[in-house]
C-alpha cells in the first residue's frame, strides 16, 4: 500500500468550553424524599439524533437512560462506582454541571476509516458522596452514541470494589450476545435481551431496539484498571458491569474506562468509530514504518510447517508472486534458521512475523533481549498469544509490550487477546486483534459469520484469518470465503491457507490479489446479524464492494449512488454454478448493482473509474526484481579485537534498472566496521557494485556464532509502495570460547546454539515447555538428578571442546514429569558427524547409561528427535551429562 507522509497530520485535539454552571455549596445534600433531579445531554448540534439522561433520585443514586429520536433504547439503569473508601452509588449531592464540546481530528495507520472527524458534547456532572468524596460523571453525546465515565479528581490512591454502571435495554429486544471467555472465541448466540441465560457476556453486545441498535462495549483500557463484561440475571432485562477482578487498584487521581453506546440504525453502528473516539491520542509521532498488507499465513492449513525453513521459503516465494507484503511464521520456529528466511524474504521484497507465546515477553528482561534480537535479524512484527486474561496486570503487561514494540519499530498482532478497546488509535502500530471465532475453530458457519461486520469489527480491526478453502467442516461458498478478505477489516489480512489451494482458484487469488487492508470509508449496503452483511469500502478513488450471506439464494440489489460523476468499470467475483465467475461491466451513479447471491454464498466487486478500451480494474502486482549479493567470506572465525576482511558484491542480472543503490557493512552491537558506504545513482541490467570493509570484534565480545551482515538496498521505479528493497547476506564468524578442561558438566559450557520443540531448553531441571527455570529436577523413572539437560524433541544442544576432550557420558531418557508416553531418540554428533544413536528410548525404560568417544572433535551436538511418533510428551532428559577433558596448562 502507498503509505502517505500526511497519514498522521490530524493529530489535534480540540476541546471548546461552553458553560460552567455556578457550583452550589460543598454541603449540599441529597434530592429531597419526594424529588428525583434529571439532566439533560443532547449531542453535538440540533440535529443530532442521540441523546442521554441522567436522573438522581431521593436515595442520592444515579441512573441513567438513553434515548435515540426522542424514543428511548436504554431505559433508566444505576450507575455509580464503589471504592474501599467510599460508596459512591447512593447518598449523592449534586455539586455542579460543566459543559463543553469536544473535537477529535486525527488519522489511523489502519481500519474502516483512516482519517476521522469526532464531534461530541460532553457535560460533567460532580456530585459529593456522603464521607464527602467528590465524584465526576462525565458523560459524552455524539451523534453516533453516548459514553460515560467516573472521574474521581481528588483521590490519591484508590482501590475499586465494583461498579453499578448498568444498561437497561427492553427485555423483547433481539441480541446478539457473546458467552464471556477471556480470549472472546466463544460462539456468538442470537436471542433477546430478557431471555439471555444467567451469566457473563463480553464485549461488544448488540441489541435491536425496534430498529434502532444498540451496540454496548468500552473504551480506553489500560493498565491503570481492567477489563469488563456484563453479567444478566435471568428474566431481567438489565446488564451490568463485571470487573475482571475483584479489586481494581489506582494510583489517582481515577479516570474509569468510557462506558460506551454505540446507537443508530445498522449503518450508522457499522460505520461508527466511536470507541477510537474516545481513546487517547496516538503515542507516536513518527508512523512512517507502519504498513499494513496481506500476510501469507502456513499454521492453520498445514500446523507443522512453521517448523520447517523450505516450506516458510515457499510461503514468502508465493507471497512474492502475488505482491502480499509478509509472511507469518508461526509456533514452531528456531532461531538457528528463522535469520536466513528473513535475509531470503527481504531480498523478495516480503517482510517476515514472527509468533510468540506472551510468556516468552512476560518479563522487562526478555522484552529487551528478544526483540532486540528479532528486530536485528530484519522482523517486521510479531504475533503474540495466549493472553487470555483482561485482568488488570494483564493489560499492565499490554502497556509495557507496546511500549517496547512501538520503542524497537515493530508492529504487533494479539492473538488469545481482549478485544480493542481504542488501542489502535493509542498504539497505531498494532496492526490487529483476535477476539473472535475466526477460521482456526475449522467450523465455519455462514450465519456465525454475518454477526461479526455488526459486533466484534466495529470496535477494531479483527484477525480473523479470511479465506480458508481449507475448513472441509464449513457451510460456505467460495465465494463467501474470498469475500470475508473484504468485508472483515484487518490491518493485517492472514489468508488462512495454502498456496496450492489459492493457485488452484485463480480468479480468487486474482481477486485478492487486488484488495487493500485499509480503507478510507466504510459503508453498509445491507444486511442483519445472523443473515447477511453488504458493505462498500473505498480506498483512494476506489470503491470495494463486498457481501457474505446466510440465507438461500437471492440477489443482492443496491443503488451505486456513493459513486462519483462519471463512467466506471464494475467487476464482480461471485458463486457461479461450477466454481468462481468474474463478470464486468461499465456503469455510472445511476445504475445499481445486481449480483446473484448462493445459499451461503458471497461476492466481491471492484469499482474503478473507467476509459476507453478497459475490460479490467486489475493493477499490475508488486514483484521485486531479483538480484544477487555475493559476499566472502561465508564463514569466518576469529577472537575478541581481531578483524576480518570482508568483501561484498552486489548484481542486477536482469531487468531493471534499479535506482539509489547503496552497498555497506551493518556490524552487530558492538562491532564496528570500517570501508565506505558503495552507492549507485542506477544500475542497470548485468551490472553491479562493490565494496571491501574491515570488521572488528569487541575486545570483550562473547563466545559463540555471530552474523556479520553485508546489506544492498535499492528502489524499482514500478514499485507501488515506492519503499527501498534489502538483500543482505552474512558472514557467519565463530568466536570460540576456552576449552574446557578435565571433567565438565554439560550443563556448565556455554551454548554455542540451541534448539528446542517447545519453550527453552533448561540447565539443571527438566524442560517446563513456556518460560525458561519452570521445570522440575531432573528425574527419570524416580531417580532424581542434580545436574544435566532438559529438553522437549526436537532439539539440539551444541557445545564447544575444541579437540581437547576424549568422552561423553549421560544418563539419558524421559523425564517422569510427564504423564504421556513419550518416544525419542538421542543422538551424539562430533563436528556434525555421528558418533552415537540410543535408538528409540521410551517413558517406561528407564534412564539408559550412555558413553561415547568424543576424540578430536571440536564441536558436540546432542540431538535428541521425536521417536517418529509425534512430538507429544516428549521431555528428554541428558541427566549427568559430563565430559573427560585434558587438564588445564598449568605453567
Amino acid at each position: 500500500m502507498r503509505v502517505h507522509s500526511s497519514r498522521h497530520r490530524f493529530l489535534v485535539r480540540c476541546v471548546v468550553p461552553l458553560i460552567v454552571a455556578a457550583a452550589t455549596a460543598v454541603a449540599a445534600s441529597p434530592a429531597t424524599a419526594s424529588e428525583t433531579t434529571t439532566w439533560a445531554v443532547k449531542g453535538p448540534s440540533p440535529a443530532s439524533p442521540v441523546s442521554a439522561t441522567v436522573a438522581l433520585d431521593a436515595d442520592g443514586a444515579l441512573s441513567l437512560a438513553v434515548a435515540h429520536k426522542g424514543s428511548t433504547v436504554l431505559a433508566p439503569a444505576a450507575i455509580g462506582i464503589e471504592t474501599t473508601a467510599a460508596d459512591l452509588t447512593s447518598g449523592l449531592a449534586f455539586l455542579r454541571r460543566t459543559d463543553r464540546i469536544v473535537t477529535e481530528n486525527y488519522a489511523m495507520t489502519t481500519g474502516k476509516q483512516r482519517v476521522r472527524h469526532a464531534r461530541m458534547a460532553e457535560s460533567t456532572l460532580s456530585f459529593a458522596g456522603a464521607g464527602g468524596m467528590r465524584m465526576d460523571l462525565v458523560l459524552r453525546v455524539s451523534a453516533d452514541g453516548v459514553a460515560y465515565r467516573y472521574v474521581l479528581p481528588d483521590a490519591g490512591g484508590v482501590t475499586v470494589k465494583r461498579e453499578a454502571s448498568s444498561y437497561a435495554p427492553p427485555a423483547g429486544a433481539a441480541a446478539w450476545l457473546l458467552p464471556y471467555s477471556p480470549n472472546y472465541e466463544a460462539t456468538r448466540i442470537e436471542t433477546t435481551a430478557g431471555a439471555a441465560t444467567a451469566g457473563d457476556f463480553g464485549f461488544p453486545a448488540l441489541f435491536d431496539v425496534d430498529g434502532t441498535y444498540v451496540l454496548l462495549t468500552e473504551s480506553d483500557v489500560d493498565g491503570r484498571y481492567s477489563g469488563g463484561r456484563l453479567t444478566h440475571q435471568a428474566g431481567s432485562g438489565t446488564y451490568t458491569i463485571k470487573l475482571a477482578d475483584a479489586e481494581v487498584s489506582s494510583p489517582g487521581p481515577l479516570a474509569t474506562p468510557w462506558r460506551t453506546a454505540i446507537v443508530g440504525d445498522l449503518a450508522t453502528v457499522t460505520a461508527s468509530t466511536l470507541v477510537d473516539d474516545l481513546a487517547p491520542a496516538s503515542k507516536l509521532t513518527d508512523t512512517s514504518w507502519i504498513r499494513p498488507g496481506t500476510v501469507a499465513w502456513s499454521w492453520l492449513s498445514e500446523h507443522a510447517s512453521p517448523r520447517d525453513p523450505v516450506r516458510q521459503k515457499q510461503y514468502v516465494d508465493f507471497a512474492a508472486r502475488n505482491g502480499w507484503s509478509y509472511v507469518l511464521i508461526d509456533e514452531g520456529w528456531d532461531r538457528s534458521w528463522v535469520p536466513d528466511v528473513v535475509r531470503y524474504a527481504r531480498a523478495r521484497g516480503v517482510e517476515v512475523l514472527l509468533w510468540f507465546h506472551w510468556t516468552a515477553l512476560d518479563t522487562a528482561q526478555e522484552r529487551d533481549a528478544t526483540l532486540s534480537l528479532v528486530k536485528s535479524w530484519g522482523v517486521a512484527g510479531v504475533k503474540v498469544d495466549f493472553m487470555d486474561s483482561d485482568s488488570q496486570a494483564r493489560f499492565r503487561w499490554y502497556d509495557d509490550i507496546l511500549r517496547k514494540t512501538a520503542e524497537m519499530r515493530l508492529m504487533v498482532n494479539f492473538h488469545g487477546a481482549t478485544i480493542p478497546r481504542g488501542i489502535q488509535r493509542t498504539w497505531p502500530h498494532v496492526m490487529t486483534l483476535e477476539a473472535i471465532r475466526g477460521a482456526e475453530q475449522f467450523r465455519t458457519r455462514a450465519a456465525t459469520n454475518t454477526m461479526f461486520p455488526f459486533t466484534r469489527n466495529v470496535v477494531g480491526g479483527m484477525d480473523y484469518t479470511p479465506v480458508a478453502f481449507v475448513v472441509s467442516d464449513r457451510d460456505t461458498t467460495d465465494a463467501h470465503e474470498v469475500a470475508t478478505f473484504l468485508v472483515y477489516e484487518s490491518g493485517w489480512q492472514h489468508a488462512a491457507d495454502k498456496p496450492e489451494n489459492y493457485d488452484a482458484r485463480p480468479e480468487a487469488l486474482r481477486t485478492l490479489n487486488q484488495l487493500p487492508t485499509t480503507w478510507d470509508e466504510t459503508r453498509l449496503l445491507g444486511g442483519r446479524p445472523g443473515q447477511e452483511a453488504y458493505l462498500a469500502r473505498r480506498a483512494g478513488e476506489r470503491w470495494y464492494v463486498g457481501g457474505i450471506s446466510a440465507v438461500p439464494a437471492k440477489t443482492f440489489d443496491t443503488p451505486l449512488t456513493f459513486l462519483g460523476k462519471g463512467r466506471w468499470l464494475v467487476e464482480t467475483l461471485r458463486d457461479g454454478p461450477h466454481g468462481l465467475v468474474r463478470e464486468a461491466r461499465i456503469a455510472d451513479s445511476d445504475d445499481s448493482l445486481a449480483v446473484p447471491v448462493a445459499t451461503n454464498g458471497g461476492f466481491v466487486t471492484v469499482i474503478c473509474a473507467y476509459t476507453r478500451g478497459m475490460s479490467t480494474c486489475d493493477q499490475p502486482v508488486r514483484r521485486v526484481p531479483r538480484t544477487h549479493l555475493a559476499v566472502t567470506p561465508a564463514q569466518a572465525e576469529t577472537r575478541p579485537g581481531s578483524t576480518i576482511d570482508v568483501r561484498g558484491t552486489f548484481t542486477l542480472p536482469a531487468g531493471g534498472p534499479i535506482r539509489d543503490v547503496q552497498l555497506r557493512v551493518t556490524p552487530p552491537a558492538g562491532w564496528t566496521a570500517s570501508g565506505p558506504t558503495v552507492s549507485a545513482k542506477r544500475i542497470r541490467a548485468g551490472e553491479s557494485i562493490s565494496g571491501a570493509f574491515t570488521v572488528t570484534a569487541p575486545a570483550d565480545t562473547a563466545p559463540g556464532y555471530v552474523d556479520v551482515p553485508v546489506v544492498a538496498t535499492y528502489r524499482f521505479p514500478d514499485d507501488p509502495q515506492r519503499r527501498p528493497v534489502h538483500v543482505e547476506q552474512a558472514v557467519r564468524v565463530f568466536v570460540p570460547p576456552p576449552n574446557p578442561s578435565g571433567a565438565a558438566y554439560v550443563s556448565d559450557l556455554p551454548f554455542l546454539s540451541e534448539s528446542n520443540g517447545w519453550g527453552p531448553v533448561e540447565r539443571d531441571q527438566s524442560n517446563g515447555e513456556l518460560d525458561a527455570g519452570d521445570g522440575q529436577p531432573l528425574t527419570i523413572a524416580g531417580q532424581a538428578f542434580a545436574k544435566g539437560i532438559g529438553t522437549h524433541a526436537p532439539s539440539e544442544v551444541t557445545v564447544w571442546l575444541g579437540g581437547t576432550c576424549t568422552q561423553l557420558q549421560a544418563e539419558v531418557g524421559i523425564d517422569d514429569e510427564v504423564t504421556g508416553s513419550g518416544s525419542v531418540a538421542f543422538q551424539v554428533l562430533g563436528d556434525g558427524r555421528q558418533l552415537a544413536d540410543t535408538g528409540v528410548v521410551r517413558s517406561a525404560d528407564g534412564p539408559r547409561p550412555l558413553t561415547v568417544d568424543v576424540g578430536g572433535a571440536r564441536m558436540v551436538t546432542l540431538k535428541v528427535t521425536d521417536g517418529g511418533d509425534g512430538k507429544n510428551f516428549d521431555h528428554a532428559d541428558w541427566a549427568d551429562a559430563r565430559v573427560t577433558c585434558a587438564p588445564a596448562f598449568a605453567g
